[in-house]
């Protein structure tokens, strides 16, 4: 049969290659490897999904073994080929068992990856070939493979050690097998030990041999022992979710009556935290005295015997109040015939059903007192408050008290407390769907991220997964020795260059390009080239000379200028986004929507002026990496931030530092105390909120503090004739209000770029793409973690990011502020610059733009 193999790359830089009669073969890859530079670092890769045929690459002398061949007419032998699905009983489980895939990793191609690559394909497993450990790792991200076969063999090419390490880092390792081919010792040779490999994260070795039998032997061991082992593990996740999720309380204990595990609904209804109670003896744990005398005798006999006990307990909660329960327990068989495990099936029984009621009625008179009074407050507070205020003070959770006047007793409680009383109280009288839906309202009450929505897995989108974890944590782990020195020392002011003394004296070309600064279509790159890279001194007149900022200051235009001239020489010109452009652009769509009607109407002058200054500072002395980078590096700044709003908190001090410290550009001299502590406030926090991890709870607040309430206004209004101003100006400018509104506001100019026209869209991607390109070769340079693994410059997808970063970060944030100061404008470009970056990833295309006809 000929060979007329078709190839093409994928999106993520794999080469497929596809027989001309449709089925997928392995090919060797040596001449398309040397072929194309774009194809470096990977071997061929097929999908199988049936037999074989085609080109083949032929086997050696050494792999034939005539005597010694594999029986392709084997019914397990077919079944493997054809890649069905196995089905795997798992005790009282039936679980379907996918095709095996595997992983080889092998610099360079030669018989042992040939001899591994056959035993696969007469196995019928998917198999996958990567030469270099940067594609074995993406390709492992994408596929999960069950086992990955690394070559140890050849130090000179890639450390296997630090790949294997690589993949036991990613959370989709858990349950692979990871296998080291190692040199067949030559001679007298001293055999070296395997803990070297094993403490690397490899779970055996494989001395070399290139025999298809030999390798194909491996395999078949591999699949029914620790595959297999694993396999079954994975499913256990499946039985821990089901106790978690279980409304029934459940404990397990060992049979030595120690206590191993007890489910949330255990340490809710007896009030233990989980810490408390798993490695104690259950004899520690305190008894109800309501029991009779003989009652844990006669379970112990049970026990003893083997046998199930079920019947009636009262069991002691931490605060002491006894609860009557219905339980089960039975005694598991393990190993050796033993009784290995106890479990406890706890059902709380029924109260009364008349003193629910009353005490229903209680926690409604009560709830209805609050709305009475409350009514003029802000009631999104409530949900801002975290659960552990509903903790008594010794720390335990005691959602459901057996005692309703110890809740009406309590002088100091948070409002979230109070929500939380009165739903575990009606729970109490409410039919089982209810109660079962009032218990995941409890849960999600009680996380401790009550703004952040969840992603699913990082494969869904590994894109949104890594802007996540770069934008929004600080940092994964300190690793010692890799300190990264960040300079605090502030630069000095450049004076090489023309420097305007006022407005008037900006030369004609500035000025022209300043023209249109206050259209939002306002191109920052033009000025950037017409300034030399110094564009946020003339911004900054004109826009503070618009908003009559000195005079609010009461200071001069001498010293403004000399500020923005301190500021902007402390920002990075060598970064390729974080830098004085970026501030002014910055600058420019906060004045943008300054000018905004509702946004007039809701903020005073000292707000204006703080928004306008905190835009100028809020990334000044920026050093080009995110947060992360910095908590993973054992930086300085990290140091003395204790890894909490590093930069945001460094950008914040440093600004004040630099203006106060000379009078000559200090802004603030001849401002009176109280009004000076107000807008250095106002700043701090404006500049605060541009950091990513409250990003969600900013938003949030924002839509259910502001916008719904003026949109129930809308709605009532509409009804009776008209908006009530009065309403409408009290929910505007409270002050808990103008401070989320002024979050809002430089949160959405600071990440304004994909509603930005086209061109200044696509300008803005290629800096921040660069910027987080070069944070990645520094961390793989330092041996850091890599903390967004996508934005490597040799496989990225620009288009990708775009996307991933719009729809998790911009869509709904600019849609509430567009909902709030109307700006359809931005909202039209936002919709264009999406599909622009939607149309380039649907052609397969990473760059930021299609390619010249």
């Amino acid at each position: 049969m000929g060979c007329a193999p078709s190839i093409h790359v994928s999106q993520s830089g794999v080469v497929y290659c596809r027989d001309s009669d449709g089925s997928n073969s392995p090919h060797q890859t040596t001449a398309v490897s040397q072929q194309s530079g774009a194809l470096a670092g990977f071997f061929i890769r097929t999908e199988r999904s049936g037999s074989v045929t085609g080109c083949r690459p032929p086997a050696s002398k050494e792999q034939k073994e005539p005597g010694h061949s594999i029986q392709e007419g084997s019914p397990a032998e077919r079944s493997r080929v054809k890649g069905g699905v196995t089905e795997v009983q798992f005790g009282p489980m039936k679980i379907h068992q996918d095709p095996i895939q595997v992983l080889l990793v092998f610099a360079k191609e030669d018989s042992q990856s040939a001899g591994f690559w056959w035993a696969c394909d007469r196995a019928g497993y998917k198999c996958n070939v990567a030469q270099t450990p940067e594609a074995a790792l993406e390709c492992f991200l994408d596929k999960d493979h069950e086992i990955v076969i690394i070559d140890n063999r050849h130090s000179t090419y890639f450390d296997a050690e630090a790949l294997c390490r690589s993949i036991r880092a990613t959370k989709s390792s858990e349950n692979a097998v990871i296998v080291a081919v190692a040199k067949r010792p030559q001679g007298d040779h001293k055999e070296i030990s395997v803990m070297p490999l094993i403490a690397a994260g490899f779970s055996r070795w494989y001395i070399e041999n290139p025999s298809i039998i030999a390798c194909y032997n491996e395999l078949i061991q591999l699949e029914f022992g620790e595959v297999r082992a694993q396999f079954k593990l994975r499913a256990c996740s499946a039985i821990i979710t089901a106790l978690e999720q279980s409304q029934e309380l459940i404990e397990i204990t060992s049979e030595d009556n120690i206590i191993q595990y007890v489910n949330p609904a255990f340490e809710v209804m007896m009030g233990y935290k989980r810490e408390e109670l798993i490695g104690k003896e259950q004899t520690e744990v305190p008894k109800s005295d309501k029991n009779k005398a003989d009652l844990l005798d006669t379970i112990n006999s049970y026990m003893k015997k083997g046998k199930e006990w079920q019947g009636m307990y009262y069991g002691r909660k931490r605060n002491g109040d006894s609860v009557q329960q219905d339980v089960k327990i039975t005694p598991v068989i393990g190993q050796g015939g033993k009784i290995r495990h106890y479990v406890s099936i706890k059902r709380p029984c029924n109260e009364n059903k008349s003193d629910k009621s009353h005490l229903c009625d209680r926690v409604q008179a009560e709830s209805q007192t609050d709305i009475h009074t409350c009514k003029h407050k802000d009631r999104r507070k409530s949900s801002d408050v975290r659960s552990n205020t509903s903790r008594g003070s010794d720390g335990s959770s005691q959602p459901r008290r057996s005692s309703i006047a110890r809740i009406h007793s309590m002088t100091i409680e948070a409002p979230i407390t109070k929500v939380i009383n009165i739903i575990n109280v009606a729970q109490e009288s409410s039919s089982e769907p209810v109660a079962e839906a009032l218990d995941r309202v409890l849960e999600i009450l009680r996380t401790t991220e009550l703004y952040s929505p969840q992603l699913g897995s990082k494969e869904d989108d590994p894109h949104a997964s890594d802007l996540v974890d770069g934008l929004m944590s600080d940092g994964l782990r300190r690793l010692s020795g890799n300190e990264y020195i960040f300079t605090k020392n502030a630069h000095t002011i450049h004076t090489h260059s023309h420097i305007p003394v006022s407005l008037h004296d900006i030369p004609p070309r500035i000025t022209e390009t300043m023209e249109n600064e206050d259209c939002w279509d306002f191109d920052i790159f033009e000025l950037e080239a017409a300034t030399h890279k110094r564009p946020l001194v003339y911004l900054g007149l004109k826009t503070f000379s618009r908003f009559g900022v000195c005079e609010f200051l009461n200071c001069s235009e001498s010293v403004l200028r000399s500020w923005l001239q301190v500021i902007e020489a402390n920002y990075h010109s060598s970064n390729s986004y974080h830098n004085s452009t970026h501030s002014a652009d910055v600058l420019h769509a906060t004045a943008y929507f300054l000018c905004k009607e509702r946004v007039k109407q809701s903020l005073d002058r000292t707000d204006e002026v703080a928004a306008l200054i905190a835009a100028t500072v809020h990334d000044v002395d920026h050093p080009g990496r995110t947060n992360s980078f910095l908590c993973n590096a054992g930086s300085e700044l990290a140091l003395l931030y204790n890894d909490t709003a590093v930069l945001e908190s460094h950008h914040a001090a440093l600004a004040f530092q630099l203006t106060t410290r000379d009078d000559k550009c200090n802004i603030f001299k001849n401002m009176e105390r109280n009004e000076y502590r107000t807008l250095r406030q106002a700043i701090i926090d404006m500049v605060l909120a541009t950091e990513m991890t409250k990003h969600f709870e900013h938003v949030n607040k924002f839509v259910n503090s502001i916008n719904k309430p003026l949109a129930g206004l809308d709605d009532n209004g509409s009804g009776n004739g008209g908006i009530n101003e009065d309403s409408c100006n009290t929910i505007l400018t409270s002050p808990e209000n103008r401070t989320l509104i002024k979050r809002m506001l430089i949160k959405c100019a600071d990440i304004s770029n994909p509603c930005r026209p086209l061109d200044l869209c696509i300008e803005w991607a290629a800096r921040i793409s660069e910027e987080y390109f070069a944070q990645t070769d520094e961390e793989k340079r330092q041996g850091l973690p890599v903390v967004m693994p996508v934005f490597d410059r040799n496989t990225c997808s620009i288009p990708k990011s775009q996307i991933s970063f719009i729809d998790y970060f911009v869509t709904d944030m600019f849609d509430a502020w567009d909902v709030f100061a109307d700006l359809p404008n931005l909202i039209q470009y936002l919709s264009i610059n999406f599909k622009y970056w939607k149309c380039l990833d649907e052609q397969k295309l990473h760059s930021l733009r299609p390619p010249e006809p």
